[in-house]
């Protein structure tokens, strides 16, 4: 298995005019992709790309998905892998079977992935069965690099001049598109050494066994 039955979801962190996109995208359909009854779901969310986040509306949004996810009843688990040792990490996700990787800042987090070298234990996890789910900077980690995480934002790299990512899918991912953005990825994508695919905020890509399949309310947007 290349993600371990794994959906890569970045269907999220889009909090302008569609507050409820991906809580209802991960709650309606996403979850359900994994193949777990709902009731044996027990994630473990790495909230990590969100800890260096500012904006107060995205923040607001993170707070709503939270409460949602407590009153869904899903057994939900928060854990920063910031500063943290194999062993605490690997202790975190002991009874856990769904990683789900937050959005926020891909620098900060590959920085802390690299410092945790979690990378190493994510293929330990992947390789005990657990699922995959990537938000935003958790599906930018899983692609050759996070270099398309830092279009749209200025965001603080965090002392990162190499944005080499994990790797798990020969593409990268432009999360959160709109059609009116489309002329802008096609010249965009021209400085690209990866192809590059489109994810609005209600689609995903679910991968297992190396297959890639499109999953969303509407078709993908080919460049």
């Amino acid at each position: 298995m290349a993600v371990g039955r794994s959906i890569r979801s970045a269907a999220g962190n889009k909090y302008e005019n569609n507050t409820s996109l991906k809580r209802k995208f991960l709650l309606d359909k996403g979850y359900d992709l994994l193949g777990i009854a709902r009731k044996d779901l027990r994630i473990g969310f790495i909230n990590t790309a969100f800890q260096v986040v500012a904006d107060q509306e995205y923040i607001k949004y993170m707070e709503e998905y939270y409460s949602l996810m407590e009153s869904s009843g899903i057994d939900f688990k928060q854990f920063d892998i910031a500063g943290k040792t194999e062993e605490e990490i690997l202790d975190f996700f002991a009874d856990r079977n769904v990683i789900q990787v937050s959005g926020g800042n891909p620098f900060y987090l590959l920085k802390n992935i690299r410092e945790a070298k979690f990378d190493l234990i994510l293929k330990k996890l992947l390789e005990r069965g657990l699922c995959y789910i990537g938000c935003s900077s958790g599906s930018y980690l899983m692609c050759p690099t996070v270099e398309v995480g830092g279009w749209k934002l200025d965001r603080n790299s965090h002392g990162l001049a190499d944005f080499t990512a994990l790797n798990y899918v020969p593409f990268l991912i432009k999360c959160h598109y709109t059609d009116d953005a489309k002329e802008a990825m096609m010249e965009k994508a021209k400085t690209l050494k990866y192809p590059l695919r489109l994810l609005k905020d209600d689609q995903c890509f679910y991968i297992q066994d190396g297959e890639v399949q499109f999953i969303g309310n509407s078709a993908e947007v080919i460049l």
